[in-house]
């Protein structure tokens, strides 16, 4: 057996809700460099107002990460690590944490199996309600990765308080919460995806006794969700990215910001940063839904008798 077994008595909705914020960050501490090269691939390119013109040109997911040490320093592939730990504690806690408490209310009573539309329903409720709560920690996290390339006089914040503050000041509350249509239709997908099709993977390992449940079957099930989730959207991650970190009046909505896209790199453009995209949730996926398993059977089993 790899990991701690399923306790006799299963963890509680506090207990889920903990673990998966801290799994999230541990996730985020191991994969972040790669989200921020995913950033930097799919801004390569937009048309900026005002018009700039940097020669920092990204290739690939191992020359955009190089490039960002030999030109910003090892430091540039975790900046807006803090705004994305402070994201996930909100935000897997919510859309992961809670799935299976979701789940249960929507499913009929006395029902064993639970069907496809309810763990869909389920996945899109956690999700949607997960980017409302942690949106302003999505729109800080985002600009950080991306302001990276520029000099130290071109930033536009000096730290993540900061950060906060000059969104709120400058571009209003609504500046805090900028793309959040489109990160609810990307968070619905991603939560579709991602927790679905872990939740489908794992119970047809199990129902088939190809594995047991433990780290390896945890393995297999987060592994297929990512590429899952990767696949289905990367569109809707491009979109959001470039929304996010518009400068105000670039873009006059999320559909104004798509049809720019797609006029200037035409559909190949959707999937942009694919590969870092892939790398990123896939492993992510892995050491987030390893550590939340392992995380709450370890609540678990410390709850006193």
């Amino acid at each position: 057996m790899v990991g701690l077994k399923p306790p006799e008595v299963p963890p509680t909705a506090a207990m889920k809700f903990v673990s998966a914020g801290m799994a999230g960050c541990i996730a985020d501490l191991c994969t972040f460099p790669l989200d921020t090269a995913k950033v930097r691939l799919q801004i390569q390119g937009e048309v900026r107002i005002p018009r700039t013109i940097s020669s920092v040109e990204y290739r690939g997911v191992l020359g955009t990460l190089s490039t960002m040490v030999r030109m910003e320093g090892a430091r540039s592939l975790y900046s807006g690590l803090v705004a994305g730990l402070q994201r996930q504690m909100s935000f897997a806690s919510i859309r992961i944490g809670l799935y299976d408490s979701v789940k249960q209310l929507y499913s009929p009573k006395g029902t064993e199996n639970t069907g496809m539309a309810t763990r869909l329903l389920a996945g899109c409720t956690t999700g949607a309600v997960a980017v409302a709560c942690a949106q302003p920690t999505d729109v800080v996290k985002v600009r950080f990765q991306a302001s990276g390339a520029l000099p130290d006089s071109a930033r536009r914040y000096s730290g993540t308080v900061d950060a906060y503050r000059t969104i709120a000041r400058e571009e209003g509350i609504r500046g805090l919460w900028r793309g959040t249509l489109p990160n609810i239709a990307r968070n619905a997908i991603i939560n579709c995806g991602e927790l679905v099709t872990y939740d489908l993977l794992k119970d047809a390992l199990l129902r088939a006794q190809l594995m047991t449940d433990n780290a390896p079957c945890h393995f297999v099930a987060a592994f297929g969700a990512g590429f899952c989730a990767t696949v289905v959207a990367s569109p809707v991650d491009v979109v959001k990215t470039r929304y996010m970190n518009a400068s105000p009046g670039q873009y006059r909505n999320a559909l104004s910001c798509l049809l720019a896209l797609l006029m200037q790199d035409g559909p190949a453009g959707l999937y942009k940063g694919f590969v870092p995209s892939f790398l990123r949730l896939g492993s992510w996926n892995v050491v987030m839904f390893v550590s939340y398993e392992q995380l709450q059977r370890a609540m678990a089993l410390a709850r006193p008798a």
